[in-house]
């Protein structure tokens, strides 16, 4: 019972210390006068995966290469088919408003290039230089679309406003700041240690696969933020750029997490994802081409469908 126990305590940390170091890098970029623009395409995307970037660094570190794997793969899975289907369940998600064709494109390739590297049987410190490459490319391109955006007065570079950075205060003085900051630097690298080293525990008590732990206990926890998010989005009725928040957020543990991870070591892949796992995630990813292409809104029977689809990944896995 006590692995669970602290697993689920360096769960909750690692939610609150990321949410922490999100609002207090956020304001200190805010109060050194970083454009709220440059803040939204970059401070707050490494900071809301400061969770999972911390989880892969702690777990190859201790040699667990299948909940570092595994993190990212079920991560992106639980993203599309729990984080979109659970809030539709409540209220359609209307996916019309704002174009996610480019990004999705983005997303498809970065996960083309995931499997392709996999397939070498090991994430080297090169196959890391490539993903934070095709990162660096792909924000420099949001980034030139979204100050186009901004110059041209449309509406739909909702990143580029400051009011739309929830976290924003620029009157925070800078202690409140240096606590969030401390907090999360703290908080952080204690949870993700705690997480890791209990998992594989559990792994080891029960018999299942560090990669099957990666994939459901580490994977949903990291995305209970997410979730939450699109929750609220959907009984706001604001959940107009669910779809893209999803899209950007998978692309981004694609190409940064591992990326980030292998300067720490070697990352090996199990054979079960190569069989199973990486291919389950890609054509979940084609299941948003209606949503991007077609501007179907994800309506309550998608909602149902979407979860059905993850409960029984789940049942297969175990």
């Amino acid at each position: 019972m006590m692995p669970w126990l602290y697993s689920a305590l360096g769960l909750v940390i690692l939610l609150l210390a990321g949410d922490a170091l999100v609002r207090g890098a956020v304001n200190l970029s805010l109060r050194l006068g970083v454009p709220a623009l440059i803040v939204s395409l970059t401070i707050v995307a490494f900071g809301t995966s400061a969770p999972e970037l911390l989880i892969a660094i702690s777990a190859v570190h201790e040699g667990a290469d299948g909940i570092a794997m595994g993190n990212v793969v079920g991560s992106n899975t639980a993203n599309i088919l729990l984080v979109l289907g659970i809030p539709a369940l409540m209220r359609a998600l209307h996916t019309s408003e704002c174009s996610t064709r480019r990004n999705y494109i983005f997303m498809l390739g970065a996960s083309v290039l995931f499997i392709g590297l996999a397939f070498s049987g090991t994430f080297t410190l090169w196959s890391g230089l490539i993903l934070l490459a095709a990162l660096a490319g792909v924000l420099g391109v949001a980034f030139r679309d979204a100050r186009n955006h901004r110059r041209n007065g449309n509406d739909c570079a909702a990143d580029s406003d400051l009011e739309e950075i929830e976290e924003a205060d620029p009157d925070m003085p800078y202690w409140r700041v240096g606590v969030y900051l401390l907090l999360g630097l703290i908080g952080l690298p204690l949870g993700a240690d705690l997480l890791v080293d209990n998992a594989t525990v559990i792994a080891r008590l029960y018999g299942v696969s560090e990669p099957v732990i990666g994939l459901t206990l580490v994977a949903i926890g990291t995305s209970l933020p997410e979730l939450a998010t699109t929750v609220m989005a959907a009984l706001r009725r604001q959940a107009d750029v669910a779809l893209g928040n999803v899209i950007g957020s998978n692309m981004f543990n694609l190409l940064a997490i591992i990326g980030i991870a292998t300067f720490i070591g070697p990352i090996s892949v199990d054979p079960e994802f190569l069989q199973f796992d990486l291919w389950v995630m890609l054509a979940a990813s084609l299941l948003l081409i209606p949503f991007v292409f077609f501007k179907q809104d994800i309506t309550r029977i998608w909602g149902v469908i979407l979860t059905a689809l993850y409960l029984a990944y789940l049942f297969v896995l175990f």
